[in-house]
């Protein structure tokens, strides 16, 4: 009979690719990852890892075998769920999320999930989607509330659901003193835009390539608060969410309207295998309901 213990170690080891970071997720030494790992294959009867250089792979075993460890890992968390479900006392939920839900979509959730479910406990975390996406298949958290671009899609994982909360709208910012009043007219501007390689930057550029420019990104800040700052002293244009903004914000700079009046889509993942958990449930209905009551915060 396989430990679910050591079973879980194995999927740990598919999503993250060696052992020092299964270790570093779980709080293991790496030497106990590789012991629990090497009494799984004994009890496998056949390798599942091989060397690589300085690091180890599955073998086409242990692949196999990664397959049905994800679904009886599944299999656990729905007991697990509803056995929660028939208690007065909910266990924790986890969130993780980027950081403009963090700052002005969490607090809210938690303030209604406090009114609805006064036994809950929230957990949360600010974390980028990329990473959160992953840690969610790893069991590091419960929900991940992430984001897509228009035509940038992100990867889902097999054993996630993504459930849409809203759309943010995307709108050009510009310092309160600015002249322009469309895109077209920040062709010679310098731009505040998120680090090379993110989703939301490449999105940004196709944006003012398709206006007929190629942007002058003078400024790089992963931090949309350190945008804002650039922004409104009158060194940068930029475009940004309306999730981005907290009350009051918006009066050192304008807003203006992109071509097309593109948005965001802003949702919760979740494993597939803990949709009937009332926690869930509980939370994205939160979610969903703090994302519309701040909708007409930002005209």
């Amino acid at each position: 009979m396989f430990e679910l213990r050591r079973l879980r170690l194995l999927h740990e080891l598919s999503l993250r690719g060696t052992l020092a970071a299964v270790a570093e997720a779980l709080a293991y030494s790496p030497s106990t990852v590789s012991q629990q790992l090497d009494q799984l294959e004994k009890e496998a009867g056949v390798p599942l890892l091989e060397p690589e250089g300085r690091r180890v792979r599955l073998t086409a075993h242990g692949q196999a075998l990664v397959a049905h460890a994800a679904r009886a890992l599944q299999l656990d968390e729905q007991a697990r769920a509803e056995l929660a479900s028939l208690q007065s006392r909910l266990a924790p939920v986890r969130i993780a999320a980027m950081q403009t839900a963090a700052q002005n979509l969490v607090p809210r959730t938690i303030s209604l999930l406090a009114e609805r479910a006064p036994t809950l406990r929230v957990e949360a975390a600010e974390m980028p989607p990329e990473g959160a996406l992953l840690e969610l298949s790893a069991r590091g958290f419960d929900v991940v509330i992430a984001e897509q671009y228009p035509g940038h899609t992100r990867p889902r994982q097999p054993d996630a659901t993504h459930s849409l909360i809203g759309h943010d709208p995307i709108r050009l910012v510009v310092s309160a003193d600015s002249a322009a009043q469309a895109l077209a007219d920040l062709a010679a501007a310098a731009w505040a835009f998120e680090p090379d390689g993110t989703a939301v930057r490449q999105w940004s550029i196709q944006q003012c390539r398709a206006a007929g420019f190629e942007p002058d990104v003078r400024y790089s800040a992963a931090d949309l608060g350190t945008q804002v700052k650039l922004i409104a002293a009158g060194h940068a244009a930029g475009m940004l969410p309306d999730l981005t903004w907290g009350e009051g914000e918006t009066d050192a700079v304008r807003l203006l309207p992109l071509p097309g009046d593109p948005s965001r889509e802003i949702f919760a993942a979740f494993r597939t295998a803990s949709a009937g958990d009332v926690r869930i449930e509980l939370v994205r209905q939160a979610l969903a309901d703090a994302f519309a009551e701040r909708a007409s915060l930002v005209g």
